[in-house]
């Protein structure tokens, strides 16, 4: 049930939470659970000692800072933290698939692990996760693993991707 940011704030006693993609979902939830940090997977970074706003440059600072605090080199600093590799994939869809049912389907076939259903679906697998999301611009489902190392999220992907085509 963890993922890289997820490990990294438990460690230190914090408490980590999920949004759904977009700026303002991200917002709220950091409003909503006063959250110190935040930010997706894009790199922008919202910083609210600053502003509500997505920062690409306050990232940098507060990474350059870090680093400076740390008295360590970029390289070292990686090795410190733990490593997860994420797959990218999508599955094409047809007019007549009934996306919300498969992520439905998908949800309830992993009930008895951790599921998150803040945007589309996202699977806690022990330390993996897949994350599956229907696309609002393209016909598609948009499937994000992680696992510790790139075979292993690819696998993850491919098997999820497996269970999907099996239902549509």
């Amino acid at each position: 049930m963890h993922c890289a940011l997820r490990d990294i704030t438990e460690e230190r006693g914090l408490t980590y939470s999920a949004a759904a993609v977009g700026e303002v979902n991200v917002v709220a939830k950091m409003k909503e659970t006063n959250a110190v940090i935040g930010g997706e997977g894009n790199g922008g970074i919202i910083y609210p000692e600053l502003h509500y706003g997505r920062d690409s440059l306050v990232g940098i600072a507060l990474f350059l800072s870090h680093l400076a605090h740390k008295k360590t080199s970029i390289s070292q600093l990686r090795d410190s933290y733990p490593k997860y590799t994420i797959s990218k994939n999508k599955i094409e869809l047809t007019p007549d698939i009934d996306v919300d049912q498969v992520l439905t389907f998908m949800s309830l076939n992993y009930a008895h692990e951790e599921v998150d259903t803040t945007d589309g679906v996202k699977i806690y697998i022990g330390k993996e996760w897949v994350h599956l999301r229907k696309s609002n611009t393209e016909p598609i489902i948009r499937i994000y693993s992680e696992s510790e190392n790139e075979t292993k999220a690819n696998e993850l992907a491919e098997r999820i991707i497996r269970e999907i085509k099996a239902l549509i």
